[in-house]
């Protein structure tokens, strides 16, 4: 019956691309129904829309690609206060690859699925990448998406990376890139901006006079991260959110889907089941978006990325309550996750692609101060700790008090790449830090270039980046430790370098 239906099909006039689909899908009868649902989509709208190259002559080239980073049983996981071991993995964890070529530029992505990752392993996979490729370190941007399941990939709290596997991470990521690179083919590319706010809140809260928030140096905060649903004594958020959904998206000259880098500013979701590995929502957002595309049998395989958006300050969770959330593990991520990839779905209907863009990048590395303890504050950390029995901390404040001791030996100052790249008219910001919303917001609203986002974690990590008026205010993000070090007016220094950045590439 199915060679009756693909005989039949193949007398009614159609494009090349849908061509090439029924000689992949011939075999798979269920698929026929996509393939005419797919002639009607040609009819109505530009995603698989034809053109011709630029009259300069230049060819506009993209490819991508994956590399398994999953960790192996019995190492750790980040994401946590005390250090979790892998015991079983939900879903494989990946480095995931774009790399655009307009002919005299190269620019290539890498999104991990990381908690976070050091800037020394990114800098290792960036001279792996350039040795076989040759696109310049300068070029790159690294990140990782922030999935608290993940290998551990820093030393955050009481979690440290096995030495085994921040190698092997180096040369996958690397790999990645040199097989985006190898995977590239004449294509087209285009944007645009969807809009989901009902995934994101401002997890930041102020509460109401009279109401005290400790923090684990025996001081008083003004807001309090993660108060409880529906708790009587919150007043307000503090801070934004921001609902943008970012899409750029990048199909072959027969219209067939090569990659799409999506940006969402949600830190996580959350919900695995013990000890196990999952790329968190960011991986059930790619695997819906093949779905939705139908790319399962493609070759070179479609690549979908989600990328972290600033996202500091911002979780899942309506404080306010109201939010029905699935209880079963893994229910909230593919809920998020399905949401997210409608949006972006909806917004590739929608785009206008083009044959020919320009590409370029513009990077500086700068110095930021950071915050060491007073010999009085290490003191009082070491009393603390000589009170635990055994090498686990338990409690936030034995957890703070080592952070402490460790924080003593950081350096007075920390150097961060900061980076912009243009795609055409469009403009990205990667930052090596858990950003808050705010800092997004402003760079968006002072790009000369529209649209822009930012992408969190990239090149590097280097903790919290809050805004000084909320290190005002306090609160966890605040808190001295290797998550949050950085000196209080750190975010105005790497706003100015990126606008800085931002017109020199205008």
């Amino acid at each position: 019956m199915t060679s009756i239906y693909y005989k039949q099909l193949r007398e009614i006039p159609m494009t090349k691309a849908i061509t090439r689909y029924l000689e992949a899908l011939q075999k798979n009868a269920a698929k026929i129904k996509w393939i005419l649902g797919a002639m009607l989509l040609i009819n109505s709208s530009n995603v698989f829309s034809q053109g011709t190259p630029e009259k300069s002559g230049k060819v506009f080239k993209a490819g991508a690609a994956v590399s398994n980073i999953t960790p192996k049983v019995g190492t750790s996981i980040n994401g946590n206060m005390q250090d979790v071991a892998v015991r079983n993995v939900h879903d494989d964890t990946f480095a995931k690859s774009i790399v655009l070529d307009d002919g005299e530029n190269r620019l290539a992505f890498v999104v991990s699925d990381l908690c976070m990752v050091y800037r020394e392993q990114l800098d290792e996979a960036k001279r792996r990448a350039h040795e076989f490729t040759g696109i310049p370190v300068e070029n790159m941007l690294i990140s990782a998406t922030h999935t608290h399941s993940a290998g551990t990939a820093c030393s955050v709290f009481q979690s440290d990376p096995d030495p085994e596997y921040l190698k092997f991470l180096s040369e996958r990521i690397g790999d990645a890139v040199i097989r985006a690179n190898e995977n590239r083919a004449p294509a087209r590319i285009g944007w645009g901006v969807g809009h989901e706010p009902s995934q994101v809140f401002n997890r930041r809260w102020k509460m109401k006079p009279g109401i005290v928030s400790t923090n684990p140096f025996g001081g008083n905060d003004a807001v309090r991260m993660n108060p409880g649903v529906g708790n009587p004594d919150m007043l307000e958020p503090a801070g934004p959110t921001d609902p943008e959904v970012p899409v750029i998206f990048i199909q072959s000259l027969d219209g067939f889907p090569i990659a799409l880098l999506a940006n969402y500013s949600l830190h996580y979701v959350g919900g695995t089941g013990s000890g196990e590995v999952s790329a968190d929502y960011y991986g059930m957002f790619a695997k819906r978006m093949n779905e939705l595309l139908a790319t399962d049998m493609q070759h070179p395989s479609f690549v979908a990325i989600m990328s972290n958006g600033t996202s500091g300050d911002i979780n899942n969770i309506n404080f306010r309550g109201g939010q029905n959330k699935p209880t079963e593990p893994y229910g909230q991520m593919k809920l998020v996750a399905n949401m997210v990839a409608a949006e972006v779905y909806k917004v590739i209907q929608n785009i206008q692609y083009k044959d020919w863009v320009e590409l370029d990048a513009k990077q500086k590395e700068i110095t930021v101060g950071v915050r060491k303890p007073s010999q009085e504050e290490v003191k009082r950390a070491k009393q603390i700790m000589s009170g635990v029995s055994g090498p686990v901390m338990q409690t936030r404040d034995e957890i703070y008090a080592r952070e402490t001791v460790l924080m003593d030996d950081f350096p007075a100052t920390k150097q961060l790449i900061i980076q912009t790249l243009r795609i055409g008219e469009l403009a990205i910001a990667a930052i090596p830090a858990e950003v808050f919303v705010e800092i997004g917001l402003e760079i968006k609203e002072k790009s000369p270039f529209k649209p822009t986002f930012s992408i969190s974690l990239a090149n590097g990590y280097n903790g919290y980046l809050p805004t000084p008026e909320q290190h005002i205010l306090g609160g966890y993000e605040t808190w001295r430790a290797r998550s949050s070090y950085m000196e209080e007016n750190a975010s105005i220094k790497i706003t100015d370098t990126i606008f800085g950045l931002l017109e020199e590439l205008r």
